[in-house]
C-alpha cells in the first residue's frame, strides 16, 4: 500500500518541483499559468507537499529534535562533536539563533507552507470536479495547518503567510493564538472536505481523521475543552479506528498505516531518495542495522523508570545495549519504535506515525477532565498495556496521571514537548530528568527564531521565553 503513494509523491518531485518550487515565493518564475490547468497538475504540486514532511527539516530529523529530545524524554548523549553539538545544545537550552537543527525546522515548514499555499490560490477559479477540488483543498489545508501548528508550539509569534509570497512583500509577526484560531477554521474546512478513508491506491494521504485530530489538538492547546470534546468524540463515532491489539503490532515497516493510524509520513527505501534515517539515527551501535548507528535520540533514565513493572510498551519502544567505552562498560538506552535493516544507510522503509488512535482517546480523556468516563478511556490504553486499571483513588492528581500515560503511550512520537508545554509542567519535568545537564535559569518555552529571519526581517521580534 505504501509504495503506490510514494511512487506519486516521487513523481511530483520530478515533475512539480524545482529548488523554488516550495520556497517563500511562488513558482511565477517557472510559468505558473501554464503549470495549473490540469487535475494531475494540482495532484502533482500536492505530492510534493507531501515528499517535503520527509525532508530533514520536517519529519525526517528537526521534528524529533524539537519536540522529543527538548523534552524529558530523550537526550543526545555524551557525544557533542559535529553534528552532535547541535542536538546537545538543544536538549540543554544553550542553543542560540543559530543552531542549525532549529534553522532547518523553520526552513522545512515553511517550504510546505509555501506549496500550499500556491496551490491553494490557483485550486479555486478552475474548472476540476467539485469534489476534487474539496478534496485537494482540504488536504492543502490540513498539511499547511500540520506546519504551522509545529511552528506556533515552538516558535510562539511567527509569519502567517496564507498566499502566495511576492518578493519584496513584508512579512508579519503574528502572536502563536492568531495562528489557532486560522488553524481552527482551516481544520474545520479541511475535515469537512476530506473523505473518510481512500482507496488502497492513495493510503498515506490526509483523511478527516486527520483533520480532525489536529483540530481537536488546537482545540486543546488553546483551552476550548468542550469544543474538542465535540471533535473528539466525532472521531471515535464516525471515523472507524480501532486500537491494535498488541503494541508491538503498531511498529515496523509490516505494520505500518494499520486500524490505529491517522495519518503517518510515508518512507520507502530502494535508493531513490525517500527512505528515512530514523533506524541509522537512533541505533547505538552498527551491530543492530545496516551502516553506523548514531545513538541519537537516546531515552532517559527518567523516561525508563516511568514504565511500570510488567507495562507491554516497554520492549517495543525502548531497548538497552552494553557497550565498552575506554574499556568501562556503559550501558546505552536506545529508541526501538523505528528498528529496521535499511538496505544502505539512511535508507529505511520505517514511515514516521504523526497522528493515532490511542492518542484519541486520551486526549477525549483531557478534554472531560477528571471523570469515571475519562478514566475509562485511558484504562482502554492501560489494558492493552497489560496494567490495572486506574481511578480518581489512584495516587497523583489527575492530570499527573493523565500525563503520566501520555508519555509512555507516546514516547518516541513527537508528543512530549507540546504535553509538557500544555500542561504547563516544563520546568519541573525537565529539571526532574536532567538536572546534571539542564539549569533551570536557561529553560525556555520558546525557540530563537533563526539569525537569517531577524536579518531579512528587521521588524521581528525575538522570541524570548
Amino acid at each position: 500500500m505504501k509504495k503506490i503513494i510514494i511512487i506519486l509523491v516521487t513523481f511530483s518531485v520530478l515533475s512539480a518541483c524545482s529548488d523554488s518550487f516550495t520556497e517563500l515565493a511562488p513558482i511565477s518564475n517557472r510559468n505558473e499559468a501554464d503549470f495549473f490547468n490540469t487535475v494531475d497538475d494540482f495532484i502533482a504540486s500536492l505530492n510534493s507537499s507531501y515528499a517535503g514532511l520527509q525532508d530533514d527539516g520536517v519529519y525526517g530529523r528537526a521534528y524529533w529534535t524539537m519536540f522529543e529530545m527538548r523534552s524529558d524524554n530523550t537526550d543526545q548523549g555524551p557525544d557533542a562533536t559535529g553534528l552532535a553539538r547541535q542536538f546537545t545544545e538543544i536538549n540543554a537550552f544553550t542553543e542560540d539563533p543559530l543552531n542549525e537543527q532549529i534553522d532547518a525546522g523553520w526552513s522545512g515548514s515553511y517550504r510546505v507552507i509555501a506549496n500550499c499555499n500556491v496551490i491553494l490560490s490557483r485550486i479555486e477559479p478552475t474548472e476540476i470536479d467539485a469534489g476534487l477540488k474539496n478534496q485537494i483543498t482540504g488536504e492543502a489545508l490540513f498539511l499547511r495547518s500540520l506546519m504551522y501548528y509545529h511552528l506556533a508550539v515552538a516558535f510562539g509569534n511567527i509569519p502567517l503567510q496564507l498566499t502566495p509570497f511576492i518578493p519584496g512583500d513584508e512579512l508579519v509577526q503574528v502572536d502563536a493564538s492568531t495562528v489557532y484560531a486560522q488553524l481552527v477554521s482551516d481544520l474545520e474546512i479541511a475535515e469537512s472536505n476530506l473523505p473518510i478513508s481512500y482507496p488502497v491506491s492513495n493510503i498515506g494521504r490526509a483523511t478527516k481523521g486527520a483533520a480532525a485530530t489536529l483540530l481537536a489538538k488546537v482545540l486543546l492547546t488553546i483551552g476550548q475543552d468542550s469544543d474538542a470534546e465535540t471533535v473528539l468524540r466525532r472521531i471515535i463515532s464516525d471515523y472507524n479506528y480501532e486500537l491494535v491489539p498488541n503494541y508491538a503490532d503498531l511498529w515496523g515497516a509490516a505494520n505500518e498505516n494499520n486500524s490505529e493510524s491517522i495519518f503517518e509520513v510515508q518512507f520507502i527505501s530502494g535508493g531513490i531518495g525517500q527512505g528515512s534515517a530514523f533506524t541509522n539515527d537512533f541505533s547505538p551501535s552498527s551491530d543492530l542495522q545496516t551502516g553506523q548507528g548514531f545513538g541519537r535520540n537516546r531515552p532517559t533514565a527518567t523516561l525508563e523508570n516511568a514504565y511500570e513493572l510488567g507495562d507491554l510498551r516497554f520492549e517495543p519502544s525502548m531497548g538497552t545495549e552494553w557497550i565498552n567505552v575506554d574499556d568501562e562498560v556503559v550501558v546505552q538506552n536506545y529508541v526501538r519504535k523505528y528498528e529496521s535493516d535499511p538496505p544502505t544507510e539512511n535508507d529505511s522503509d520505517i514511515n514516521f506515525v504523526v497522528f493515532r488512535y490511542a492518542d484519541v482517546l486520551l486526549m477525549l480523556a483531557e478534554a472531560l477532565g477528571e471523570s469515571p468516563e475519562s478514566y475509562g478511556l485511558i484504562n482502554q490504553v492501560r489494558n492493552r498495556a497489560g496494567l490495572d486499571p486506574i481511578d480518581a483513588g489512584t495516587p497523583g492528581t489527575f492530570e499527573e496521571k493523565l500525563l503520566d500515560e501520555r508519555q509512555v503511550e507516546l514516547a518516541f512520537e513527537n508528543h512530549r514537548w507540546p504535553d509538557l508545554r500544555r500542561f504547563g509542567v516544563v520546568v519541573e519535568k525537565l529539571i526532574e530528568a536532567e538536572a546534571d545537564v539542564i539549569s533551570e535559569s536557561d529553560i525556555r518555552n520558546l525557540y530563537f527564531i533563526p539569525q537569517r529571519e531577524l536579518d531579512i526581517n528587521p521588524d521581528f521580534i525575538q522570541n524570548d521565553n
